[in-house]
């Protein structure tokens, strides 16, 4: 080999290990913010369904928050902190398999569904409003069916229970992939999210990359900062598998049944196909609005204030509703 072409194999080499050394740096940084912030600011309850992980913020009416796939206590807080600022009392419970609360022996959407009542049981919360996003509609529908008593209202974003289908919608051979590949891996899910951000926005979280830099900026950060939040997600495994049969789950009642005010809220070019769900969720059950908005993918982007103001609107009028009449003077 001619001087030339060693000094160029040698540069490249040092390129090489230079460009592992600062992913390698990058990559620990951000892995231990992530197993930091979810070291604190949640509880791990025993209750009769076995331990839950939890986290509660704010004073008022109680919402109970259940996160979507790949999220746990910790993505409730961060989409619901708005209620808990404008006089709702937030419990964001992490689901079977995310966190710290563990997989039953025979875990079902009917027992996933009790978990919520016995999660409101050892905080002496007789009722409550419950919000399910994505792949916490599932049991947030079976908790509306099993314990109607205890739900007074019920709030689902981009619902994702999908009936008489096989389960969630996947993006071609990519999504397929991350699914099965980068989504059990924390290193491979943080480099697809840290370098190809386009296609993290299409095959995991289900909205259109060009909806993405087209948003404000303030959008963008929110987006980015979901898909960060799913990291670790070696400690979300479990329940993403879960979901898979949770999402087709069959419910034990048909909607019809279901008592409580409800609002279904979703987006037509969702990539998960949750704008057919929230339709067909709303046409069956009783009392339930449909809100729906022509684009912003599975996250809603361009229509997050809008969003939380619907929401906090529909839950503060069935409080109002709820609250006896004053007496006559």
């Amino acid at each position: 080999m001619s001087r030339p072409a060693r000094i160029t194999v040698w540069g490249l080499l040092a390129a090489l290990a230079t460009g592992a050394t600062w992913i390698g740096h990058e990559y620990s940084h951000d892995i231990g913010e992530a197993r930091a912030r979810i070291a604190t600011g949640s509880r791990v309850v025993a209750t009769r369904c076995g331990p839950i992980e939890y986290a509660e913020v704010g004073r008022g009416p109680v919402v109970l928050g259940i996160h979507g796939a790949g999220g746990g206590f910790d993505q409730v807080l961060a989409l619901g902190a708005p209620l808990a600022a404008k006089g709702f009392r937030l419990v964001a419970m992490s689901r079977f398999g995310y966190l710290r609360t563990p997989v039953p022996a025979h875990p079902t959407i009917a027992l996933q569904a009790d978990a919520h009542a016995c999660l409101l049981d050892a905080l002496g919360i007789d009722s409550a409003a419950v919000i399910g996003v994505s792949a916490g509609a599932p049991s947030a529908l079976e908790f509306a069916l099993r314990h109607r008593e205890r739900c007074r209202a019920l709030v689902l974003l981009v619902p994702g229970w999908y009936p008489g289908a096989a389960g969630m919608r996947r993006m071609g051979p990519i999504g397929t992939w991350l699914f099965e590949h980068a989504l059990r891996s924390d290193f491979l899910f943080w480099a697809v999210d840290r370098f190809l951000p386009g296609i993290a926005a299409r095959a995991v979280l289900g909205t259109p990359p060009e909806v993405v830099e087209a948003a404000p900026a303030s959008e963008q950060q929110r987006v980015a900062g979901i898909s960060r939040r799913i990291l670790p997600v070696s400690q979300r495994q479990a329940g993403l598998v879960l979901d898979e049969q949770f999402v087709a789950a069959r419910l034990s009642g048909p909607l019809e049944s279901i008592t409580a005010p409800a609002l279904a809220i979703s987006v037509e070019d969702d990539l998960y196909g949750t704008y057919a769900n929230a339709r067909f969720i709303a046409a069956r059950i009783p009392h339930c609005q449909l809100v729906g908005y022509r684009s912003g993918g599975h996250l809603w982007v361009g229509h997050n204030a809008e969003l939380l103001a619907t929401v906090l609107a529909f839950l503060s009028a069935q409080e109002r509703s709820s609250q006896p009449p004053p007496k006559a003077l």
